[in-house]
């Protein structure tokens, strides 16, 4: 069977590594062929480093997770090249420079692409967004004798290229239409942190403050922009960093049912049998409660392709190599984190930047305004329902073992030296957390002695 993959990140290369691994050479008939297809780059590379190159830290060929042996060694064969049409019924796939190739399963995912408002000069030279290695080998280029740059909504992508940038001196002008930095997300007291943190670093950040205009100079770049105040900002760069939305649109006459991305079903199956979907491009038909029908973010990607994975070998549409029944999609529990300049951030759980009334917050800072955590906790009940640090970190499968269990707020407040992750000798800070809901409760809890990783682990085997 020829099992055809289009896109070459996470989502795709894990899902085309776990479907070797289901069909090595030995199994009798479960030898797959499978074959990924990119338009990008020869070789799957983490595009969460994207800045780390530009900014000096990494090369390219660092930040690719696998030899560029491995993927003979693995059998998995690499074509580049765009995919223009996908034929359905024929099970083929056209080219631009029109060649095919068919495929008997067919695997989807082909990622995020920048979102674009329809603002005038939106398509001039210079104008971008950050998420295709070749934008990133565009932003290389017109940073040379850049003078000023504009970035354009605030969020994790935004952040990234004011950083970039500013690693290289170069004057940053940040608009963000909301009151505060990725007001959408963070609470209040967070957001107003990186608000600081971003102004501390020299970044000229305009909060309520939307694009109106692009201005082009006479051949046809970037040189200024207008903003809804009616201020006029000269640039040679702007950086459109407004969200991502799923790359489908090469798939508008192909039969596969779209939404805003591609509608898949609990196995991430799409309504064309043997067809199925991964990674940034999917909308959940049915997502979990408390998710989102689409979810951008890495780690989903990498779940995804994996379930994928099992799926693909397992389909109906398989004639051979079945190794059991397919497996529904499970993300677990919601986490993420960023960066914003030095400050880490880690979230796990439910934190909402409007929480509704049954959701009680414990929030703490450090007067140096660098570092915060916060718990979020049912009212009634005591239950843990969030974490959310800034320039703390906390074990992921501490806090996700609390969280399923349901765990009392109170119970994880004098357990928290089993969360710490910081480096040995690093201040921490659970200690203050405390003090602070013993002040607030009247209550007069402890600590409890167990710390660190020997405690996370006796606490993860219990």
């Amino acid at each position: 069977m020829h099992i055809v993959i289009i896109g070459n990140g996470v989502a795709g290369i894990t899902a085309a590594r776990h479907i070797r691994k289901l069909s090595p050479a030995s199994r009798t008939g479960g030898d797959h062929k499978i074959t990924v297809v990119s338009g990008e780059t020869d070789h799957f590379f983490s595009r969460t480093a994207l800045m780390y190159i530009y900014m000096g830290h990494m090369r390219f060929e660092d930040t690719k997770p696998y030899e560029d042996w491995f993927w003979e060694k693995n059998r998995i064969e690499l074509v580049r090249g765009h995919v223009k049409i996908v034929e359905t019924e024929s099970r083929r796939l056209l080219f631009e420079d029109g060649k095919t190739l068919t495929f008997d399963q067919l695997l989807i995912a082909t990622g995020s692409k920048s979102n674009k408002f329809g603002w005038p000069g939106q398509d001039l030279e210079g104008v971008q967004g950050l998420y295709h290695y070749q934008d990133l080998e565009s932003m290389e280029l017109h940073s040379a004798g850049l003078r000023r740059a504009v970035i354009v909504g605030g969020g994790l992508i935004g952040i990234e290229m004011a950083e970039m940038f500013h690693s290289r001196h170069i004057p940053v002008t940040f608009l963000v239409r909301e009151k505060n930095f990725w007001d959408p997300v963070l609470p209040l007291e967070e957001a107003q942190m990186i608000n600081r943190h971003i102004l501390e670093n020299g970044i000229d950040l305009r909060l309520e403050t939307e694009l109106k205009e692009i201005l082009p100079d006479t051949n046809g770049k970037a040189r200024a922009v207008v903003t809804n105040k009616g201020e006029t900002i000269e640039c040679g760069f702007v950086g459109l960093t407004v969200g991502v939305s799923p790359n489908v649109d090469f798939l508008k006459d192909s039969g596969i049912e779209l939404g805003r991305g591609i509608l898949v079903d609990d196995y991430l199956e799409t309504n064309i049998p043997g067809i199925f979907a991964a990674g940034d491009c999917v909308q959940l038909r049915n997502p979990q409660p408390g998710r989102r029908p689409i979810e951008a973010v890495w780690y989903t990607g990498r779940m995804m392709g994996e379930t994928a994975a099992y799926n693909i070998v397992n389909s109906r549409q398989s004639a051979v190599g079945s190794q059991g029944r397919s497996i529904p999609y499970d993300p677990g529990t919601w986490f993420n984190s960023a960066k914003f300049f030095d400050i880490e951030y880690q979230v796990y759980g439910t934190v909402l930047a409007n929480p509704p009334e049954n959701h009680a917050s414990l929030y703490w800072e450090h007067p140096d305004g660098r570092h915060s955590i916060r718990l979020i906790y049912d009212r009634k009940t005591g239950s843990i329902l969030g974490f959310n640090l800034m320039g703390v970190r906390y074990r992921h499968e501490v806090c996700e073992k609390w969280l399923r269990m349901g765990t009392h707020i109170e119970e994880v407040l004098q357990n928290l030296g089993i969360a710490n992750f910081d480096p040995e000798f690093y201040k921490q800070y659970e200690a203050d957390l405390l003090a602070l809901y013993n002040r607030q409760s009247g209550r007069n809890l402890t600590l409890k002695k167990r710390r660190g990783l020997a405690g996370a682990m006796a606490f993860l085997r219990a």
